[in-house]
């Protein structure tokens, strides 16, 4: 069985194609939560995502967001609670911060 960790990395690199794909689980950080204690796959329901794919190239935050979020609808659907997301396209990081 894969981790919702596995199944994130292989539906965010098909739906996007990244040059850069970084999956961080947050989970730990919520333990106390509700919503963390009664979830099913053993709690995985707090990551972070830091992904760079010229999919994003002409859209806007929110358009780059709700693509992410509905690329990973299942995973909401059976569990995964948040997401914080940083999203760019290859030339946005290549500028400096």
């Amino acid at each position: 069985m894969r981790t919702r960790y596995e199944r994130m990395f292989e539906t965010l690199t098909a739906s996007f194609q990244p040059v850069r794909l970084e999956i961080v689980d947050d989970s730990g950080k919520h333990a106390s939560h509700s919503h963390r204690t009664n979830a099913p796959q053993g709690g995985e329901t707090h990551y972070q995502v830091m992904m760079v794919a010229e999919a994003f190239a002409g859209k806007s935050r929110l358009e780059r967001s709700r693509a992410v979020n509905a690329a990973l609808d299942a995973e909401f659907k059976t569990g995964l609670h948040a997401l914080s997301l940083k999203l760019s396209t290859p030339e946005e990081g290549k500028q400096p911060v």
